[in-house]
């Protein structure tokens, strides 16, 4: 089955819109951003969604959700005209919401009132969600999310970080704390943070323009032959680099 063009060259930028806002200063800590989507689509669209260690409140259809940590990409189907709204917490800062480990909701979707309460917002803006989340803020202070988070910030930052060995060496834990860590904060592995944000790198480089050596990519993401790194994107994009930079 062939393509869908609507899926090449950025022509998916003529159907949707996205935006992003900024949380209130004092949610900072623990959202990321406020994020929409809206979209017009004739004929049904098969929406590629590549992962992150975020997880989200989503607002659409509808409902209000709860979205953990997915381990790979996810196929959404957009259809006529629609939108939905999201928050997007910061890595490692969504357990004292949640009451428990972040790996009980990962690859999961659970109804937001489950986590919040029946009284979900009404209007979808920054400010309604800003006034929701303040009434809904953990009561207690918790190390290890700031832990958690600066790790995860550690990793998207440092360039050099694509061992989980360098990494807890450079927070000072061992290989099972560090584990054990992410897997109550984050909902995930270390391993999978570290390649899920190099190959972001990858990504980057693809809508930068531009040919690609991809043996040299592959070496400067910390690959040992492009082989392994080819194999790391298509389990996370579900294409390979070739086919995914089509998109661009």
């Amino acid at each position: 089955m062939g393509r869908d063009i609507r899926e090449l060259a950025s022509a998916w930028t003529r159907h949707q819109r996205h935006a992003f806002h900024h949380p209130s200063p004092a949610l900072s800590p623990w959202v990321e951003h406020y994020w929409e989507a809206r979209w017009d689509y004739v004929e049904p669209y098969r929406q590629k969604i590549v992962p992150y260690p975020n997880v989200h409140l989503s607002f659409g259809g509808g409902r209000a959700d709860v979205n953990g940590v997915c381990s790979s990409y996810q196929l959404k189907v957009l259809e006529g005209r629609d939108h939905v709204f999201g928050v997007a917490f910061r890595p490692g800062c969504f357990r004292p919401f949640l009451g428990a480990s972040v790996s009980t909701i990962t690859d999961r979707v659970v109804p937001a009132a489950e986590v919040f309460g029946p009284d979900s917002p009404t209007v979808l803006d920054a400010p309604t969600m800003d006034a929701f989340l303040l009434e809904h803020l953990p009561d207690d202070d918790d190390p290890r999310v700031r832990q958690a988070a600066a790790a995860v910030e550690l990793i998207a930052e440092d360039k050099a970080v694509t061992r989980v060995e360098r990494l807890a060496g450079e927070l000072g834990l061992s290989i099972r704390g560090l584990q054990r860590l992410f897997a109550e904060y984050v909902g995930i592995g270390p391993k999978w943070v570290i390649r899920r944000y190099r190959l972001h790198e990858a990504t980057a480089r693809m809508a930068a323009g531009g040919a690609i050596d991809w043996a040299a990519l592959a070496a400067d993401l910390g690959y040992a032959d492009q082989g392994h790194f080819i194999r790391d994107f298509k389990s996370m994009f579900g294409e390979p680099p070739t086919w995914y930079a089509q998109r661009y």
